[in-house]
Order: C-alpha cells, then sequence, then structure tokens
C-alpha cells in the first residue's frame, strides 16, 4: 500500500490575508501557558517559579517563538512569569494574550466584554508583559451581555491606537467571525479543535479560505481547568496513528 500525507510548512504567518502580507512568521508548534499557574483552576501563581521559567527558557531553545497566555490565566500571575523569564523578548518570539474574562476565584469565571473592562485587561497586559505593544490580541470569550460588535470595536481602537498590532478572537462561531471581520482585520482564531473534537471544523474552513490563522486548543483532549489529556493516554486514535507512523 502506498501511504502518502499532505505535506505542511513548518511555519505558518499570522496576518496573512491582507495582499499576502506575512508579518508575523512562526513556528507551527507554540507553547500555551496556561498550567504555568497555580491549580486548581489554573489560579493564583505557578508553585515552583522559577521551574517555570526554566521550562519557558526551554521551550524558546528548542525553537518554538510563540507563546499563548491571557490575563485571566492566574489572573495576571500567567503573564508575568512570561514576562520574567522571557524578557527583554528575543527576536522572533511573538506573545500572544487574551483578554475578556474576569475571573475573581477558580469557579468564579465570568465573560466581561465591556469596551471598559477590555481597555483596562489591555492595559494591564502591557504592563505584565513589558511590551509597548501587544503582537496578538484575542477577545477571549463573546459576552452574552455585551454586544459582540461593541466588543470588537473597542479592540479596532486600541489597534488604531497602536496597543495592539493585532486583533484576534477565540472562542466564537462563523456568524461572529465574520461580523468581527467587518469591523477590523482578524489575523486570528482560537477556538476547541481536536481529532474528537470537530465542532468547530466550519470556522476551521473558513479561516483556512481566508488566510486566517486557526489556534486550536485542546487539542489533545484536555479540561481547561483539569488534569489530564485524554488523547495523550497510550490507547486511543493518536497512539493507533503513532503505531502505524
Amino acid at each position: 500500500m502506498n501511504n502518502t500525507t499532505k505535506s505542511f510548512s513548518q511555519t505558518f504567518a499570522i496576518a496573512a490575508a491582507k495582499l499576502n502580507a506575512k508579518d508575523l512568521t512562526v513556528n507551527r508548534l507554540g507553547y500555551g501557558a496556561m498550567r504555568l499557574t497555580g491549580q486548581p483552576g489554573n489560579f493564583g501563581a505557578y508553585k515552583d517559579w522559577e521551574a517555570g521559567k526554566q521550562l519557558l527558557h526551554r521551550a524558546v531553545e528548542l525553537g518554538v517563538n510563540f507563546i499563548d497566555t491571557a490575563e485571566a490565566y492566574g489572573p495576571g500571575f500567567n503573564e508575568e512569569i512570561i514576562a520574567s523569564a522571557l524578557h527583554p523578548y528575543k527576536k522572533g518570539v511573538v506573545i500572544a494574550t487574551k483578554g475578556g474574562i474576569n475571573k475573581p476565584s477558580p469557579d468564579n469565571i465570568n465573560a466581561d466584554g465591556s469596551p471598559e473592562y477590555l481597555r483596562r485587561g489591555v492595559e494591564g497586559s502591557l504592563k505584565r508583559l513589558k511590551l509597548e505593544q501587544i503582537d496578538l490580541y484575542q477577545l477571549h470569550r463573546p459576552d452574552p451581555k455585551v454586544p459582540f460588535t461593541e466588543s470588537i470595536n473597542a479592540l479596532a481602537q486600541m489597534k488604531q491606537e497602536g496597543k495592539i498590532r493585532h486583533v484576534g478572537v477565540s472562542n466564537v462561531n462563523l456568524e461572529q467571525l465574520k461580523a468581527a471581520r467587518n469591523i477590523v482585520e482578524i489575523a486570528s482564531v482560537q477556538n476547541r479543535f481536536s481529532f474528537s473534537d470537530r465542532t468547530n471544523q466550519d470556522v476551521l474552513d473558513y479561516c483556512t479560505q481566508n488566510n486566517i490563522a486557526f489556534i486550536p486548543y485542546g487539542s489533545l483532549g484536555a479540561h481547561p481547568l483539569k488534569r489530564g489529556a485524554p488523547l495523550a493516554k497510550s490507547e486511543g486514535i493518536l497512539a493507533d496513528i503513532a503505531r502505524k507512523a
């Protein structure tokens, strides 16, 4: 049997939709830093701060140049450990963060997409990450209490002000993505996607067609607030693929 696989470039471009520009080119394997926080619930500072810094250093040494974080991770402590470990940032390292989640306790997590809250979030992230401009800032989750376009307009305004280089969205459906693109260029979408969960296949297909970076989370089936990654077990779909490779 002749087995063929589709080949992919080892890098991809963020914000490549406009005139095929390659504004931010990053390696396909990035690092989601969410777990470098207190547990349970990704709340508080990471217990072994120095070990966390060493992990981040090692990731960059191995070629990771895309680090994903969020204001809600900690909250704030995750951005702080990234800056503590990596600032001043090596040329080519892209720090992406997210905002629009109010998390006063591990099990009290609420969307807040109001323009006022988003502005405080951006300014707080700039300070914690020790940046003058955030490479990629994503709306963490649409807020059902705030018109979606109002939230996107707020991010578009801060992009015009130079606080944000590129705007992205997360946890959105296809209609919301299209609505966001009517307001500002959307550089990325970060939605849940894995071998076992293809709920966002339509969003992924749209991103592919429009040169929008799709950043999947939960690729190993992990719950955001619980330990373990079901798809990383010794038995299952990924294990079967590995054995056949």
